[in-house]
């Protein structure tokens, strides 16, 4: 399987939604990266479900949704109905992550966790076979538009031992500061999915930064 880039809707022109939904629908993108995010955990406010829906309303690709929320787990259904495939709940916010992970695929999701920079990927160890994909946190979650913590090269390396040696098949995901510049080398580390944001959105035209991301 080749890298999956994800643009990260949170760096889009929420004035022109349906124009940059339909720009990634046509585009070689393969999800629509979606962070929902409370003021708590993070600190910083998103978008809520209203939203979340008109996304899903556009969109022709999974929608992969990540919380960075508190109390994950009393959101699962309602992402479900607004069509998420992916549902990524945050290591660091879920007290009972196992039974989160059961609830998630219980609803008919991929269940992902995430871990911020500082969170050893050594702590899933025990839990990799029941996690889909796990998202790498490459910056520190919040505000998109930061940049990339060299670290997560490492981490990458570390994760992909841990998911060969239990022969999973969790994905590895990277959110946050990447670019042309990081995208080869942490493909060639073991990542598989891409999030960029600021990078695609901001650029000159996004759909050919994703082709360019595409071809890492």
């Amino acid at each position: 399987m080749g890298s999956l880039i994800a643009p990260s809707i949170l760096a889009a022109d929420f004035g022109n939604l349906e124009r940059d939904c339909n720009m990634i629908n046509k585009s070689q993108a393969d999800w629509f990266h979606i962070d929902v995010m409370d003021g708590v955990f993070v600190p910083n406010i998103s978008f809520g479900m209203p939203v979340i829906k008109s996304i899903a309303s556009h969109a022709k690709k999974p929608l992969d949704v990540h919380l960075m929320i508190v109390e994950p787990e009393r959101y699962i259904e309602v992402f479900a109905e607004l069509g998420s495939e992916i549902l990524t709940v945050h290591y660091e916010a879920s007290t009972h992550l196992n039974r989160t992970l059961q609830t998630i695929k219980s609803n008919g999701m991929k269940a992902g966790v995430a871990l911020n920079p500082h969170t050893p990927v050594k702590l899933l160890d025990a839990i990799i076979n029941d996690i889909d994909l796990v998202c790498l946190m490459s910056v520190n979650p919040g505000f998109g538009g930061q940049n990339f913590i060299k670290n997560t090269y490492d981490k990458v390396k570390e994760l992909k031992t841990i998911i060969n040696k239990s022969k999973a098949s969790t994905l590895i995901e990277i959110d946050g500061g990447i670019t042309n510049k990081n995208a080869k080398t942490l493909i060639d580390c073991g990542a598989d999915i891409l999030v960029a944001g600021s990078y695609v959105f901001s650029s000159k035209n996004p759909s050919e930064t994703i082709a360019t991301l595409k071809k890492t």
